[in-house]
């Protein structure tokens, strides 16, 4: 901390803040226009000019800019300052006499008319003042650098594309955010949107978050969910070996950094055109070294953080593999975790004695053997060898390894990650019981795209009791079928973070964001809403696709049940792996004392513990959702949505006993 005194008035500071920040947190106002938290301050206008003394010197400087790194005292109204100030406005106002923003500062100095007169005169109120904001906002705040000067001195203006060397405008609406004059106005937009005004302001709050605040939080626009690996080694929650280990001292071979060096940056992101976010990436410049594109050089749309994650899953730690594992995914349509969660299963049945290279067609498949399972990916695409085995997925090898190879098939079941018949995504979630309920009583299989949880249940303990986890895996879910439902990405809902947002602010997940998307709606459409009646739109979707899976023959209890690796430890190896932890915990939370105890019988105790917990969430889910023990939705539940009115609907809960 550094002391500084303004205007006789002493404060300490952190070394490099800016005067005009020090000043703000003071109460002290020091005047700006070409300045924005949006951007790195830039000093080009001098309004903000105070002088200094540091050391016994004198000088002025423009506050926005002049970082604090040392004892000095400011005046933000010494002659000096204020002759500079007076002087860059008395030419501004001669140029521009009816723009507010100008009028307003030469009036707060006592000018009303200047002393200058412009041969370029320009009254419009609404004139553009050459501030700049619009783009460098363009250019170094959401990236698609469209805007720019042309000329120099008196004829020099701001300018759109031409001549097809720039990008196009995506109409992100930024520009027209930061200028100050309202020389830059947004057309009206052809969905013809109750109030575009309102939606534009509500987009705003997020574009500034993210400009501001993701650097130093998840870094989404630098190396999109990749981000996500050194982050989920350092907290045991990258899978690695099919799921039997949450870390390895492998995988900074496999982060972020491996893949960002080869990302575009600056330019228009490849999902959603105007997305400040600009989470998705790409590869470029890539050259395939297998398969029917072999030699090639190619742009790779990812990798994302579930492939590098699953590719860690396999045991293989090298970010080469893993792009073109990606790449060969996109070309043949195949689901890149699906394909990551499937080998990983594979290679640990080949270690187990399940398969061999007799059963593999000659390929020898354990954890890390990463040609091996290349081919097995282009064998899938051609529809021949072990590929149309693996091809299956894991719940159809499971069944087939048992009936054709006399696998144990409770084993299989405990190392088979897939829900629904859905492969796990790449979390580790022994130790989050509500991610784990996450993945069980998800719709749709063992995605997270319905309830994300790990962070709050095990990191940072804000969910302890099962009633506490039962609300979040109704509100999670809730949003994320809203999401849906409107065509809306959740990441910007949950993945960037106003920095006035206390953790005790979750599960709400973000109050302000959800007050954007209330916003959002009402703009679009003219009727107020309120976060519960979005919830409420969601849970007729949610509970009719439940029901729907019980038409089908799912939907039920036992359906939602989960393999045993997703909740505790099936092996030796991995219960010594955590042997501190599990220890701790069968001491502590399950009153089993493990000293003098085998390996195999603390196993066998903490399982019982975790199914039992498992089953007691299951309970608090249910009833809190309003769905019968066997989780079915109740018709009270039915009918207080309005979808008892379906035909066969009412027929068929009351024949599974929900008709209470």
């Amino acid at each position: 901390m550094i002391q500084v005194t303004i205007d006789d008035k002493t404060l300490e500071v952190e070394a490099g803040t800016s005067i005009v920040d020090a000043a703000k947190s003071a109460g002290i106002f020091i005047p700006t226009l070409c300045h924005t938290d949006f951007l790195e301050p830039e000093g080009a206008c001098r309004v903000c000019s105070v002088e200094i003394e540091q050391n016994g010197r004198f000088q002025v400087v423009t506050a926005c800019n002049y970082p604090i790194r040392g004892e000095l005292t400011v005046k933000t109204a010494s002659e000096r300052a204020l002759a500079t100030r007076r002087t860059v406005l008395e030419m501004m106002l001669a140029r521009w006499p009816q723009v507010k923003v100008v009028r307003d500062l030469a009036k707060h100095l006592g000018i009303t008319e200047p002393r200058f007169a412009h041969p370029q005169k320009n009254e419009d109120p609404h004139a553009c003042i050459l501030c700049g904001l619009c783009v460098r906002t363009c250019r170094e705040g959401v990236w698609q650098n469209v805007l720019g000067f042309e000329g120099r001195g008196a004829s020099r203006r701001v300018v759109m594309p031409y001549d097809g060397v720039a990008p196009e405008c995506v109409g992100c609406g930024a520009c027209a955010f930061v200028c100050p004059t309202g020389a830059i106005q947004m057309m009206d937009d052809p969905n013809h949107p109750a109030d575009a005004a309102r939606i534009r302001r509500a987009g705003m709050v997020v574009t500034k978050e993210m400009v501001l605040l993701d650097d130093d939080q998840c870094k989404m626009r630098r190396a999109g969910t990749a981000h996500l690996v050194e982050i989920m080694n350092d907290y045991d929650l990258l899978p690695v070996n099919n799921y039997r280990f949450g870390s390895s001292d492998d995988a900074h071979k496999i982060s972020s950094p491996h893949f960002v060096k080869r990302f575009t940056q600056n330019i228009q992101d490849g999902c959603a055109l105007g997305c400040d976010m600009a989470c998705a990436k790409g590869s470029d410049d890539f050259e395939i070294t297998t398969g029917p594109d072999k030699g090639k050089r190619v742009c790779v749309d990812g990798p994302e953080y579930e492939t590098a994650g699953g590719t860690t899953n396999m045991g293989i730690f090298d970010p080469e593999w893993c792009i073109e594992m990606n790449y060969y995914c996109d070309h043949y349509g195949v689901d890149t975790i699906s394909y990551c969660t499937l080998m990983a299963f594979v290679m640990e049945c080949y270690e187990a004695g399940v398969l061999n290279k007799e059963r593999t067609g000659g390929l020898e498949l354990p954890f890390g053997a990463a040609d091996a399972a290349m081919e097995v990916l282009h064998q899938m695409a051609r529809g021949e060898g072990f590929g149309l085995v693996a091809g299956q997925g894991v719940r159809r090898m499971k069944k087939m390894f048992v009936a054709d190879y006399g696998a144990d098939p409770d084993f299989l079941n405990d190392i088979g990650m897939e829900s629904k018949g859905l492969e796990y995504s790449e979390y580790v979630t022994k130790e989050s019981l509500a991610q784990q309920g996450g993945y069980g009583i998800a719709l749709k299989g063992a995605q997270h795209d319905e309830a994300w949880l790990i962070f709050m249940d095990m990191v940072n303990k804000q969910i302890p009791s099962f009633a506490d986890k039962a609300e979040a895996l109704h509100y999670f879910p809730m949003w994320r079928t809203w999401f849906g439902l409107m065509g809306l990405c959740k990441l910007p809902w949950n993945d960037v973070e106003p920095t006035d947002n206390a953790e005790t602010d979750e599960p709400a997940k973000v109050p302000k964001h959800v007050a954007g998307y209330c916003d959002f709606v009402a703009g679009m459409t003219g009727q107020e809403v309120t976060p519960a009646d979005l919830i409420r739109m969601s849970e007729r979707v949610y509970n009719f696709q439940r029901i729907f899976n019980l038409k089908m023959g799912f939907g039920q209890r036992e359906h939602d049940r989960i393999p045993y690796r997703s909740a505790g430890p099936v092996t030796a190896t991995e219960y010594e792996s955590r042997a501190e932890r599990y220890d701790k915990q069968l001491a502590e939370e399950v009153d089993f004392d493990p000293a003098g105890k085998s390996t195999d019988e603390k196993c066998a105790a903490l399982r019982t513990w975790r199914e039992d917990r498992y089953e007691k969430l299951l309970d608090a889910v249910y009833e809190r959702r309003g769905w019968t023990a066997n989780g079915i939705p109740t018709l009270t539940t039915a009918k207080a949505l309005g979808i008892d009115k379906m035909d066969g609907l009412v027929d068929l809960l009351t024949a599974n006993g929900a008709a209470q």
